[in-house]
């Protein structure tokens, strides 16, 4: 630091500390704190009282949205770390990193800060920080969907961290493994990570809101196999850790919970869960929207679904999980309504089909032609003409399948007499 910073320094006393806390704003109080922390003194007391002189202005910083200014002050307290345990610089490092991330849009600053963090570690061979940093990095880059760079610093993560035995950091670690290939649409590699993660986490002491995101990992990945009933189980689990804690991933476990009770035809249950006590906590556009989609499967209607999904659209389009399951349960409804509505036809007008189930004609004609070439029902679409033409499932001849059955039968005959006669010409 310059002569003159130090020249202009406050005393690191608790009476410094309580002239910032009378100051009449956040700017002057900002500027009390930065000069206790350029006191030079190294006495135990001093160095307690900046301790909170930073943790006082980190949250100052914060409250007044100068992230560029919580980067800065982690350089300019590089010479404060090398006089204080590392332990206590390991704290005070992950808080400031923490409180940048509490400022919204900062998600490439937090990037660029963690990777400066890492240089610094690894020159001051700072090995326990370092690996704590570079955690972090990892799950940003995964939430920036910078999924390459975020699986190679996993990689080499992991095998550092498995040989030094950091349980605790492991099972973070394995989570953010398991997120990143869901992402990637890798689910058995997802599964493996979170199976590591669990057998890490049973043999240690883990914290409710670690053991609430394992949980909540499980249920995605049951869900993501449909198996709704498992998963809402876990989301179960996941949202009384995180409601007991006030987390606000508490609302995200309630959504998924409802989505599985949607998704295993219990849609009638969705009301009851949110006028419940815990639910009632939540009341907000994320419950609104399932219910609405509850209510939309109810009744069987696309219209009320296709409503639900433009007027919730942040809700339930923009979240990967919910949108991937909505757009399956949106598939099976509309084929299930389109088959009941040309049952009676063998020949119809495709805008009539169109205007019966209340959608646009080319999103009709799309969806039947698709239906068509999976083997959905049998026919063709007359497009000159505009119409659907249904064919008559053709009857197999009940000879068919016994013929087959009695050419399979010949045929392995056949096969064991020519190894008889191979061993006999031996």
């Amino acid at each position: 630091m310059s002569s003159s910073m130090e020249s202009s320094y406050l005393p690191a006393t608790t009476e410094s500390l309580a002239k910032a806390q009378e100051a009449k704003d956040a700017s002057e109080s900002i500027s009390i704190l930065y000069r206790v922390i350029q006191d030079p003194s190294s006495s135990a007391d001093a160095l307690r009282t900046k301790e909170v002189a930073i943790t006082n202005l980190t949250n100052d910083l914060t409250k007044e949205n100068r992230a560029e200014d919580l980067r800065n002050l982690l350089t300019q307290l590089r010479p404060f770390f090398a006089v204080i345990p590392k332990a206590k610089t390991a704290k005070i490092v992950r808080g400031i990193i923490d409180a940048v991330a509490k400022i919204p849009g900062t998600s490439d600053l937090q990037i660029s800060l963690c990777k400066e963090m890492v240089e610094w570690t690894r020159a001051e061979k700072r090995t326990f920080l370092r690996q704590r940093v570079e955690a972090r990095l990892a799950a940003l880059l995964l939430e920036n969907q910078e999924y390459t760079e975020a699986l190679t610093l996993l990689t080499s993560l992991i095998k550092e961290v498995r040989r030094l035995d950091d349980k605790l950091l492991l099972v973070d670690i394995d989570l953010l493994e398991s997120k990143l290939h869901f992402s990637l649409r890798n689910l058995p590699k997802a599964k493996a990570s979170l199976t590591a993660a669990r057998t890490a986490a049973n043999a240690i002491y883990v914290p409710p809101a670690q053991q609430g995101t394992i949980d909540l990992q499980s249920g995605i990945l049951h869900a993501e196999e449909k198996d709704y009933k498992t998963a809402y189980s876990y989301f179960f689990e996941a949202f009384e850790a995180f409601s007991a804690l006030e987390d606000p991933k508490a609302i995200f476990s309630l959504k998924y919970m409802l989505l599985c009770k949607i998704m295993v035809n219990q849609a009638d249950d969705v009301a009851g869960i949110i006028s419940s006590k815990a639910g009632l906590k939540y009341l907000g556009p994320d419950v609104d929207a399932m219910k609405a989609v509850a209510d939309a499967y109810s009744k069987r209607s696309l219209k009320y679904f296709e409503t639900a999904l433009s007027d919730y659209k942040s809700q339930l389009e923009e979240d990967p999980i919910v949108h991937r399951h909505l757009s399956s349960l949106y598939d099976t409804l509309l084929e299930q309504n389109l088959c009941r509505l040309i049952e009676p036809y063998s020949r119809v007008e495709i805008a009539h089909i169109a205007e019966m189930i209340e959608l646009p004609v080319d999103h009709v004609e799309k969806k039947l032609s698709q239906m068509i070439l999976d083997k959905k029902f049998a026919g063709t679409l007359d497009q000159g003409a505009g119409c659907l033409i249904i064919f008559e499932d053709p009857k197999t001849e009940e000879i068919f399948p016994a013929t087959l059955e009695t050419i399979s039968n010949v045929g392995k005959v056949v096969d064991s007499l020519y190894v008889r006669s191979a061993k006999i010409m031996a």
